[in-house]
């Protein structure tokens, strides 16, 4: 009995019995002998409400009683009406001002993606024309060089091959960022596009005196790619391998069909680099994010290149996974869709 759970209107109404003294309907000497009552009744294995002890005891009358308790029942539904009026009130106002902050946002990306966009076009016919008279001049067409001569020059043309490949980037990110990058899926020879990469790949690696390691099984060839997009994404890759390997390290790329399926081929650069802490993973894919944002970083770069990476990636349908850790280097891998040589679409 003592565990019955009891049934009225009564249990709707909290504090009843400090409601009906404030009502004027009760008096607090007779409240605390109410309450009384019911610890009594309660310690015989006998519970009971308080309004049925208040009533048993004489106090007031059953009609009073439930009078009493509708009342403030229907005081606790109105002020719960209007709690939750304001509520929605509030959840409106709320949502129009993440709309707005949404909408400014999106119209700041934009004036940024296109202020890009005309800045690193306005940049692109200069430096054609820097490009074009430093390897005229490095060929001595317009003339015979000094030893230290020759020297600057191919340091400014490294330089300015560095500034064309960041505007490069830039020119792409702001297409992606505008949703104008289009892609031109078609069936591609990737072998090809690896044995054209793996030159200026090896070459980087043995200036750093990493060793680089290449592994493409033999059924893989053909796939469904953009091909220049595709090209960029593994050259980045690797360039970003060697980038964050020290010397003496080792980076390796491995393409191999799925164990799973031969419809899939799956592309891995790993390296033995400096690592990223697990829990910062997602921050390298982040536009214009350094991981080390001080003005000393050791590694330069716009921070723009994952964030690119991922961009085509996902737009071939595919996902880009990064494991990682602190000082034991990096795995980065995501599939393609393999494809037939006589496949032209």
């Amino acid at each position: 009995m003592s565990n019955q759970v009891l049934i009225s209107p009564e249990v709707l109404v909290p504090r009843l019995g400090e409601q009906l003294v404030e009502a004027g309907l009760l008096t607090p000497e007779q409240l605390k002998q109410a309450l009384a009552y019911q610890k009594q009744c309660t310690a015989q294995g006998k519970p009971i409400l308080l309004g049925n002890a208040i009533v048993e005891l004489g106090f007031l009358d059953r009609p009073t009683l439930d009078r009493a308790v509708t009342e403030q029942i229907l005081r606790l539904r109105a002020a719960l009406e209007d709690a939750n009026r304001h509520l929605e009130k509030r959840v409106q106002q709320r949502t129009a001002e993440l709309e707005e902050a949404l909408r400014k946002l999106s119209e700041l990306n934009q004036l940024k993606a296109n202020f890009v966009a005309n800045v690193s076009h306005e940049l692109r016919t200069p430096l054609t024309h820097i490009r074009g008279y430093l390897e005229l001049m490095q060929t001595q067409t317009l003339g015979p060089l000094t030893t230290d001569q020759a020297k600057a020059i191919e340091v400014s043309l490294q330089a300015a091959s560095r500034l064309q490949n960041l505007i490069e980037d830039l020119i792409l990110f702001s297409l992606a960022a505008r949703g104008e990058m289009t892609l031109t899926l078609k069936t591609v020879n990737l072998r090809q596009i690896l044995e054209g990469i793996a030159p200026h790949v090896r070459a980087k690696a043995e200036n750093r005196q990493i060793t680089f390691q290449e592994k493409i099984a033999p059924q893989v060839t053909f796939v469904k790619a953009d091909q220049e997009k595709i090209r960029w994404v593994l050259t980045h890759l690797l360039d970003n391998a060697i980038k964050f390997t020290p010397a003496g390290g080792q980076v390796w790329l491995d393409v191999s069909k799925d164990p799973a399926s031969d419809s899939i081929v799956n592309i891995l650069v790993a390296d033995t680099g400096i690592g990223i802490p697990p829990e910062r993973i997602q921050e390298i894919f982040e536009p214009f994010h350094q991981l080390d944002g001080s003005p000393t970083r050791r590694y330069g770069g716009t921070g723009l290149g994952l964030a690119l990476v991922r961009e085509i990636v996902e737009a071939h349908s595919a996902q880009i996974n990064v494991q990682s850790e602190v000082n034991q280097g990096t795995r980065v891998s995501f599939s393609l869709l393999a494809a037939k040589g006589d496949e032209t679409t």
